[in-house]
C-alpha cells in the first residue's frame, strides 16, 4: 500500500484553487479575485482570495490552507481519542459563492487531507470533502445537473459511493434546530482511507475537479433573470440560514477557529448582507416551494427518470 504523499496533495490543492479562481473569474466577467497571503503563528499557512461586488458575485472566497503543530483542538480529538499527542498537518481547498441574483444558488465546496504522525507509529490519515448547492429559489433543471456531475465523479470508484455519500451529505447539512436541510445536498465525505491512499487520494481529486463542471453551467442559466425587492428579501432572510449552519454545526468552522486558525479566511464563507426579522415567515408560492419541495431529501436523480 503507498505511503501518504503530503506533498502531492498539496500541490493538486494549489493547483485546484487556481483552476477554480480562474473559472469563476470568467463566469463572473466582471471583479477579479484579490489575494491575502497568510502566516499561522503556530505553524503553516494559506492563501486567502476573495471576490466581491462582481457581475456575478456579490461575494465569494476561494480559500487555501496548509497547517501543522504538535497538538490537535478538542474538535479534533473528540472522536478520535487516538489521535492526542500527535504532530499534525491539515491541508485543503474550501470554497463559498454568494451570486448577487436570488436565483442563482449559493454553492459551497471543499476538499481537505489530513495526516496525524508520532514516531514508531503507522500515521492516522484521510480525505474529506464535497460540495453542496443551496438554492433561494429551486430549479429542477438545476438540482438534477448537479447530482448528475456528483454521480459522474463519485461512479469510476464504485457504483456506492454516490448514493452514501448524498446521504451523507442530506445527513450533514441539516439544521436541527430549524427541523430542515440547507439545501438540495451533493456529496460530502470525510474520515477516508479504506481504499489505500493512492485510490483515496484519486477521488478526492475527482470530486474537486467536477465542481465548476456542476456549478458554471447553473450560474450560466440563472445569471440574468429578473429579480425584484420580493426575491431579495427572500435571499437576505434565507442566507440567515446559511450563517446559523455555518456558526453552530459546521466541523470545519469549529476546527479552524479550535485550532488558532486565521479568523478572517475561517469566517469568508458569511455572506455580505443578510437578515433576520423575529418570527418571519415567506411569503408567496414560489417562496414556500423551496421548503416545501426542494430542502428535502429528494431522489434528484431518479425522479428524473420517473
Amino acid at each position: 500500500m503507498a505511503a501518504p504523499d503530503a506533498q502531492a496533495v498539496k500541490a493538486y490543492l494549489l493547483d485546484l484553487q487556481d483552476r477554480i479562481c480562474a473559472g469563476l473569474e470568467a463566469a463572473d466577467g466582471g471583479a477579479r479575485f484579490e489575494e491575502d497571503s497568510w502566516q499561522r503563528e503556530k505553524g503553516g499557512g494559506g492563501r486567502s482570495r476573495v471576490i466581491k461586488n462582481g457581475g456575478v458575485f456579490e461575494k465569494g472566497g476561494v480559500n487555501f490552507s496548509h497547517v501543522f503543530g504538535d497538538g490537535l483542538p478538542g474538535s479534533a480529538t473528540a472522536h478520535r481519542p487516538e489521535l492526542a499527542g500527535r504532530q499534525f498537518q491539515a491541508m485543503g481547498v474550501s470554497l463559498v459563492m454568494h451570486p448577487t441574483n436570488p436565483y442563482v444558488p449559493t454553492s459551497h465546496a471543499n476538499v481537505r487531507f489530513f495526516i496525524a504522525e508520532k514516531e514508531g507509529e503507522a500515521p492516522v490519515w484521510w480525505f474529506g470533502g464535497g460540495f453542496d448547492l443551496t438554492p433561494y429559489y429551486g430549479n429542477r433543471e438545476d438540482c438534477v445537473h448537479w447530482h448528475q456531475v456528483a454521480r459522474s465523479a463519485c461512479v469510476p470508484f464504485g457504483e456506492d459511493i454516490y448514493p452514501r455519500f448524498k446521504a451523507w451529505c442530506d445527513t450533514y447539512f441539516y439544521l436541527r434546530h430549524r427541523d430542515e436541510p440547507r439545501g438540495v445536498g451533493g456529496l460530502f465525505f470525510d474520515d477516508l482511507n479504506e481504499p489505500g491512499f493512492d485510490d483515496s487520494f484519486a477521488l478526492m481529486r475527482s470530486i474537486g475537479d467536477a465542481y465548476l463542471p456542476a456549478y458554471l453551467p447553473i450560474v450560466e442559466r440563472r445569471r440574468d433573470m429578473p429579480y425584484g425587492d420580493r426575491q431579495r428579501d427572500f435571499q437576505l432572510h434565507r442566507r440567515g440560514r446559511y450563517v446559523e449552519f455555518n456558526l453552530v454545526y459546521d466541523r470545519g468552522t469549529l476546527f479552524g477557529l479550535q485550532s488558532g486558525g486565521r479568523t478572517e479566511s475561517i469566517l469568508m464563507s458569511l455572506p455580505p448582507e443578510v437578515r433576520w426579522d423575529y418570527n418571519w415567515a415567506a411569503q408567496g408560492a414560489e417562496e414556500a416551494e423551496l421548503t416545501e419541495y426542494y430542502l428535502q431529501s429528494r431522489d434528484w436523480l431518479g425522479e428524473a427518470k420517473a
